[in-house]
């Protein structure tokens, strides 16, 4: 990682601000690919947290910000070691990244990695969510700096894990978990760990060049589709019936359970139907889209 001295002359007005907005850059091309995923799922979470809690204006921006600065380092401190292990991987399926590129070294995204993998720590702690925090670096550890994401029932296990730590941490960085909210949780998480191989189909070429075992390469790409394709056609009857109507059938409850149908629906038909990389890819969007409507749901419902 450039030092300070390496990038300006200190003894320049102006070094510290130039050095600072270098990192926010290079911190956004690790993670910008993320947010719809990583960063505005758990800020949704956040404002229904607020609402369910009675929060004020102010005290729901501070709730905010907290969130932004700890789960931009959520974001960050995966998207570093996950780039960092996947270079090779990364040059046939995703050249844009700033380690193929040649943006940045790798001596320096380690050490980007490290410095980050602390500050998450010490906020986890200050913000009162350290064991949330704790875990989530175990996740990252173990799917990026161990190969767990080399198989794909493990990869799959280890996101939806990532996921409760994400949105149990952001509800707790405005008061304790209810059971509701749990049930939400688990409900989520569930769906990640059936669904998420959705994202491997528009990375075959680079997951069979690393030796990865995704779904589709275990199950064959065809018999993926169909297999994800039933699911998302079944998931609003499950979303239905075990997170909306335990909260009674109101106007609010069933415009959102109709809202994620359609697009669970949408996604049912295209990943059978569109096949072609670029639309795997939007395919994929359109879930990080259900998932983060999911959670804007939340704002209403609960």
């Amino acid at each position: 990682m450039r030092t300070l001295s390496a990038e300006t002359n200190p003894a320049e007005p102006m070094a510290w601000l130039r050095f600072i907005l270098r990192e926010l850059w290079v911190s956004w091309r690790f993670v910008g690919g993320d947010v719809s995923s990583a960063v505005v799922p758990p800020l949704l979470f956040i404002g229904a947290a607020s609402g369910h809690h009675g929060l004020g204006v102010g005290e729901v921006l501070g709730a905010l910000g907290r969130g932004l600065l700890y789960f931009w380092l959520f974001a960050y401190a995966f998207g570093l070691s996950n780039q960092l292990v996947g270079v090779e991987e990364d040059r046939v399926n995703k050249p844009h990244r700033p380690l193929v590129r040649g943006e940045v070294s790798q001596r320096g995204t380690r050490w980007r990695w490290v410095a980050c993998m602390t500050l998450l720590t010490l906020v986890g702690w200050a913000f009162g969510v350290w064991e949330w925090a704790l875990m989530w670096q175990v996740i990252i550890v173990v799917h990026n700096e161990v190969g767990g994401a080399k198989r794909w029932w493990a990869k799959n296990l280890l996101i939806a894990l990532g996921v409760v730590t994400q949105l149990a941490a952001a509800w707790e960085l405005v008061g304790p978990l209810t059971e509701v909210t749990w049930r939400w949780i688990g409900v989520l998480a569930s769906v990640v760990f059936l669904l998420v191989s959705l994202q491997d189909l528009r990375d075959l070429e680079g997951d069979r060049a690393s030796g990865r075992k995704t779904f589709p390469l275990v199950f064959g790409e065809k018999g993926t589709r169909y297999v994800l394709g039933t699911l998302f056609g079944l998931l609003p009857l499950i979303i239905h019936e075990v997170l909306m109507k335990p909260l009674g059938l109101t106007a609010a409850v069933v415009a959102c359970d109709v809202g994620l149908a359609v697009v669970s629906w949408v996604i049912a038909a295209r990943v059978v139907g569109w096949r072609t990389r670029a639309a795997d890819h939007r395919t994929y969007l359109l879930f990080t889209y259900w998932y983060c409507l999911a959670l804007l749901s939340t704002i209403v419902v609960l």
